[in-house]
Formats: structure tokens, C-alpha cells, sequence
């Protein structure tokens, strides 16, 4: 198991906005370098990355949630 884990302070976004699907869902394999959500900070959004390939298992953060860097926000089981 691998965690993904928030590069800095702010709120974690499952979906590129409000109207889009999630970049991804739990069970979804996931590539290196895979956005998976993104972190706003005072409107700035930075994208939220896997370094690892795999399955996606489980979302730490829920959508909306407040994170603070070194935050779990998701597993992943590698390949």
C-alpha cells in the first residue's frame, strides 16, 4: 500500500468542478502521475498526483475537505 498525501494546506476537491465527474473513483486503477484531485488555497488549485500505480482504495479526505500538508488523503495498492 502506497498513500497519497497532500502537498499543502487548504481544501481537496475530488472533481475539476462542481458540474465534472470525479478525476477518480475508489476501485479505479490508477496511473503514475494521475491526478486524483486538486487542493485549492485562496483560489489557487494545485493538482493532487499518484507516484505510484495501481488500485485506488480508498479516499482518506472526503470531497470539500480541509487538508493540511503530509495529510493522508488517499491509498493506493500497488501493482
Amino acid at each position: 500500500m502506497a498513500d497519497i498525501l497532500s502537498p499543502l494546506p487548504g481544501i481537496f476537491y475530488r472533481k475539476p468542478n462542481p458540474d465534472k465527474p470525479p478525476y477518480i473513483n475508489e476501485g479505479d486503477h490508477i496511473d503514475v502521475g494521475q491526478t486524483i484531485g486538486v487542493v485549492e488555497v485562496m483560489k489557487q488549485f494545485t493538482e493532487v498526483r499518484s507516484e505510484v500505480a495501481g488500485t485506488l482504495e480508498s479516499f482518506l479526505i472526503e470531497d470539500n475537505g480541509t487538508v493540511n500538508p503530509g495529510d493522508v488523503i488517499a491509498t493506493v495498492s500497488e501493482e
